[in-house]
């Protein structure tokens, strides 16, 4: 083994073997893998086998979808075989809201050109003759879905990233991994010592003790998962193509043809956690032991749905334990906190996204950030307040809700309350129904007595609509006051402030007293994050944000890190408070602050006394109303709310959540962080272009690609739409049909209770955004005409929020 590498993989699984191939793919020939037993040790030699494109999220659809369509290319540039049956699957629907989120998946893969199809029970029937359909109301058939050789396909990874460069040493067991001052890693093996610029962790099974070496927790935990192969089949083997996979996610299963019989696998509710207190070392191509009292139920429920199996004799139980994180993603990308360490982790779906997931790592390694938006899958998403406490219960979940229909308005349960604000016990005591961000608990509307204390999870308008309509009523016609905790805050001061916001933010940065908005950029120009930047005074900067972003943006602060002297403070938890919006807020602000504010103008930022806390009060608000921002001390906060809701009945004053949040945000058509605001999207595409200052003199991160895009603009442009919509109002990858084809598609969308109408924001092209333009999308099936609008639905003039 070389004593120095430009990168050291940890793992030899079909995720590490995959990392190291695209790594040379793209360019960077000095690396070495290590394996600590052979490779496809852990999970992937035991592992089904099975692909599909299915995923909630689109990016990770787009990725399995390049994951399955690698393997041809693998296969003929090794020689090697991957063991592909290209068999196509379908997966059953057996409940009007379980075909909803089919038909929804259907329609988002339109645009990212995966060619799945809506069939009936007698197509169903036709395609998967041993399916009883009998309550099957359709399903979704996809013809990229298959099975390959695990073992196979890894040693074609492998072989392939040996072409390019790849030194691969098995039985070399890693012992430390130590940092080094310059930024590299020193990794101690049982074979000697290897120095690394960068440490990629695909340890799989062993990922969490890995991490540990590092001095860092990743949010990982395995699951024991069983499957059963049959004996000879004639159902099967007289067939003269191989049958198709079917999920079934009533039944918690997955079924395919092995051989002459048949693969079915459970994601059964009495599963059970394994390795609860850390991964064995010495495990490796072991089984463990069958266990057919918890699937028992899910046996008998396969037995109906495939009779055929009652006649099958068992081969053989495969049982062992695959790793996953609280939200069943993987875990990828630069972990916060540490230098040139990077994760490839928690790949359940190895053989579905272990593709998609090497090429993102290493497009993000080489060339600073990966193609497409990865933040589904993104290692920062959990952020440094996970515990192993929290990870456990909410992996079972995952586990227990694999094949569950997901709904875009749901809130699972688990492991919650687990991180609340001084206000949780007023607000749970004013009715809130609550949703969680980043493992807070945030208001998502306000039940009355005798009303639900739940919201209906369903693709449909649901049983929040009369809540949310009262709190819309009540901001947009006196005041509403709601919770600020849901930013993200950071606090930046030094001589040098001004000059590293002027190199991190594409805006222009503010000067005392004001505020300013500002898009932040990548390299290749795409958005990474959207603030709010307030001056309190020469040198002394606080940002806002998202709340569910701050491992992510503290990760790219500290990646471009402020040189001289500037301090740099996460104060998120430390520094709450509320906004107060309508058109009685700036009532409410005189009655209970010291000063005069009557002078404060759009934009401004001051430091008032209110009650007994010196606040900063902010004059913005992100409904579109006359408004206020006002923070404090979060051990001030209880006080700081006696003060305005004292002051505030005499103005009507109301409490509103999230809920009427998004519906009010959509009167002014303003983006939010990850629908219109994303790394998928530029500036000039989604409007973020009028806050960058090509005027001020700063090479801000970003420029270069900005300054083209002003040049030539980009082909597509987001667009505002009213949609003659029915029950269901877009969520969100809605296609956008144009002349009887797709040429966009929707980023958000929902019902305006002011306007009392359904609002969608999506991409159309440039050429054709205009006033009036006649489109039809997509939802749930349906096609619904809408027309392009540019008027915004509320105080269109500004004269309400900037007088």
């Amino acid at each position: 083994m070389k004593s120095h590498t430009r990168v050291c993989i940890i793992g030899g699984g079909v995720v590490g073997c995959s990392v190291a191939y695209h790594l040379t793919k793209l360019g960077w020939s000095d690396v070495v893998l290590l394996e600590r037993s052979e490779l496809t040790s852990g999970s992937t030699w035991h592992a089904a086998g099975g692909f599909h494109t299915l995923n909630g999220d689109t990016n990770m659809a787009a990725l399995q979808g390049y994951t399955i369509r690698l393997y041809r290319e693998l296969e003929e540039m090794t020689g090697m075989s991957c063991g592909l049956h290209h068999v196509g699957g379908v997966t059953l629907a057996d409940t009007p809201e379980r075909l909803d989120m089919l038909k929804a998946e259907r329609a988002k893969h339109r645009f990212i050109g995966l060619e799945t199809e809506i069939v009936g029970p007698d197509e169903i029937k036709a395609l998967a003759p041993i399916t009883n359909t009998d309550g099957i109301l359709g399903g979704l058939y996809d013809p990229l879905d298959g099975h390959l050789d695990p073992s196979g396909t890894t040693h074609a990874y492998a072989k392939a990233a040996r072409m390019g460069g790849t030194e691969i040493h098995t039985h070399t067991k890693v012992l430390e991994t130590n940092p080094r001052v310059d930024g590299s890693w020193e990794i101690v093996t049982d074979q000697g010592t290897l120095i690394a610029e960068h440490v990629v962790n695909a340890a799989g099974l062993w990922a969490r003790e890995v991490a540990a070496m590092a001095g860092c927790y990743l949010p990982l935990h395995p699951m024991e998962h069983q499957y059963l192969v049959t004996e000879e089949t004639p159902e099967i083997y007289e067939r003269d193509t191989e049958h198709p996979h079917v999920m079934d996610p009533a039944g918690e299963s997955y079924l395919r043809q092995e051989g002459r019989g048949l693969c079915i696998g459970f994601y059964e509710k009495t599963c059970r956690p394994w390795a609860v207190d850390g991964t064995p070392w010495e495990f490796g191509h072991e089984l463990l032991p069958d266990d057919f009292d918890k699937i028992e139920d899910s046996i008998a429920f396969a037995y109906n749905r495939f009779p055929v199996l009652e006649r099958a004799g068992i081969k053989s139980v495969i049982h062992g334990p695959f790793t996953f994180a609280p939200d069943g993603n993987p875990l990828v990308g630069p972990v916060p906190g540490l230098r040139n360490y990077w994760s490839a982790c928690g790949v359940m779906a190895g053989f579905s996204q272990g593709g998609g997931v090497g090429l993102s790592l290493a497009q993000w390694m080489i060339e600073g950030e990966a193609e497409r938006d990865v933040m589904a899958m993104d290692v920062a998403r959990f952020g440094r307040i996970i515990t192993p406490g929290y990870t456990l219960p909410k992996v079972i979940e995952n586990y227990q809700t694999r094949f569950s229909v997901v709904y875009p308005n749901e809130e699972l349960p688990v492991a919650r309350p687990f991180r609340t604000t001084p206000m949780y016990d007023v607000f749970d005591a004013m009715g809130a129904v609550w949703g969680q961000q980043y493992g807070l608990e945030v208001p998502n509307y306000f039940a009355e007595p005798g009303e639900p204390r739940y919201e209906t999870p369903s693709f449909r308008r649901s049983n929040a609509w009369d809540a949310t309509a009262r709190e819309v009523k009540a901001v947009r016609e006196a005041v509403g006051i709601n919770e600020v905790q849901n930013f993200g805050k950071y606090d930046v001061q030094g001589p040098g402030a001004r000059d590293w916001l002027d190199r991190i933010m594409a805006g222009r940065i503010p000067q005392p007293g004001r505020l300013s908005l500002s898009p932040m950029l990548s390299r290749r120009g795409k958005i990474i994050g959207d603030f709010t930047i307030s001056c309190l005074s020469e040198g002394h900067f606080q940002l806002t944000g998202s709340y569910g972003a701050q491992d992510y943006h503290m990760r790219w602060f500290m990646q471009n890190a402020p040189e001289g002297e500037v301090t740099l403070d996460n104060i998120s938890d430390r520094r709450t408070g509320f906004q107060i919006a309508g058109p009685r807020a700036r009532d409410v602000l005189r009655e209970v602050a010291r000063e005069d504010v009557s002078d404060m103008k759009f934009m401004d930022v001051r430091q008032l006394t209110i009650g007994l806390s010196t606040a900063i009060v902010q004059r913005v608000s992100y409904t579109g109303d006359l408004g206020y921002e006002i923070y404090v001390n979060a051990m001030e906060q209880r006080a700081l709310w006696d003060v305005l809701w004292d002051a505030g009945q005499q103005f009507g004053m109301n409490p509103f959540g999230m809920r009427a949040m998004m519906s009010l945000r959509l009167d002014k058509f303003f983006g939010s962080w990850m629908r219109e605001f994303s790394p998928d999207y530029t500036p000039a595409e989604t409007g973020l272009d009028r806050f960058i200052s090509f005027k001020k003199n700063a090479e801000f991160i970003g420029r270069a690609a900005a300054a083209a895009e002003r040049a030539t603009p980009p082909d597509r442009v987001l667009s505002a739409f009213e949609v003659d919509a029915d029950d269901a109002d877009v969520v969100a990858y809605e296609p956008i049909w144009i002349d009887g084809a797709v040429h966009g598609f929707c980023t958000s969308g929902g019902y305006s209770h002011h306007a009392g109408k359904s609002i969608a924001l999506g991409f159309v092209p440039r050429a054709q955004a205009t006033e009036g333009l006649e489109v039809e999308i997509e939802i749930l099936g349906h096609m619904r005409r809408a027309h392009l609008i540019t008027a915004p639905l509320f105080d269109a003039d500004g004269t309400r929020m900037r007088g």
